[in-house]
């Protein structure tokens, strides 16, 4: 299972480095097959294995010898390395399948938000879907209907709670974080409402953290955006993997 669910990461995060390039672009993720962006020349499927062919390669196209940027086997080292954390955190469990898309998903979006400010529909909408499909399945399977309501539940009341923020102020919070927010709400309310106030609360802490450290070295101003997709999804590992540890010591207090 966890071998399975690491090589299936690195293929996953393949997939997920084309997303990150072309949705911002407005591109199709389906057609045409991957090339290299300096000298439009397709990429050989020897050259497409995952993380392998970066290295065998230098780090460079083959044909133009341009750089290849190193975020592309990051994504799918990290991709792999979610997918085995999944594995190991759930076991055989029918809710497996919804959380590998949720933090596939999530990477996605954070990347995507560091490198253009945007978290757009066109992943957002389809990962809320599969998420909630997914979770629906489980559901059904193992007759877990009470976690399905409580996710639900989880999911819209983070929806409106963002929205109130936005609305309130939206330099305090973009809405393509409001748009976020139902599937962080319902992913981590499978697992417990405590899991989403956790989630949520780390990456306001993290958030803060490092956005204050950045203007302590002038690196920001207190007007810049910035890309809070990538603390909502690190708050939301971070409440997946070791939530459950946290909680039970915050409730041993």
């Amino acid at each position: 299972m966890v071998t399975v669910c690491g090589l299936l990461g690195l293929a996953v995060g393949s997939f997920l480095n084309v997303v990150i390039h072309r949705v911002p672009r407005k591109e199709s993720v389906v057609r045409p097959r991957s090339r290299c962006p300096h000298c439009a020349e397709a990429i050989r499927e020897r050259d497409n294995i995952p993380v392998l062919s970066w290295i065998l390669l230098r780090g460079r196209c083959r044909a133009c010898r341009a750089p290849i940027p190193a975020r592309y086997p990051f994504v799918e080292l990290a991709t792999s390395v979610l997918f085995v954390g999944v594995a190991l955190r759930f076991g055989a469990d029918w809710a497996v399948p919804a959380f590998l898309a949720f933090v596939a998903g999530l990477l996605a979006l954070a990347l995507t938000d560091l490198e253009h400010l945007l978290l757009p529909k066109r992943i957002v909408h389809p990962l809320i879907l599969m998420v909630g499909s997914l979770l629906l399945a489980a559901a059904v399977a193992e007759g877990r209907w009470h976690r399905l309501v409580v996710a639900a539940v989880c999911g819209a009341a983070s929806f409106a709670a963002l929205l109130a923020i936005h609305l309130a102020n939206p330099r305090w919070m973009a809405f393509g974080d409001v748009r976020l927010a139902p599937v962080i709400g319902m992913a981590l309310g499978w697992l417990g409402g405590g899991y989403v106030l956790l989630g949520f609360l780390v990456a306001n802490l993290l958030g803060s953290l490092i956005g204050l450290a950045l203007m302590a070295a002038r690196r920001i101003s207190r007007r810049s955006p910035v890309p809070f997709g990538v603390f909502l999804a690190l708050g939301a590992y971070v409440s997946v993997f070791a939530g459950g540890p946290i909680l039970s010591w915050y409730r041993g207090l």
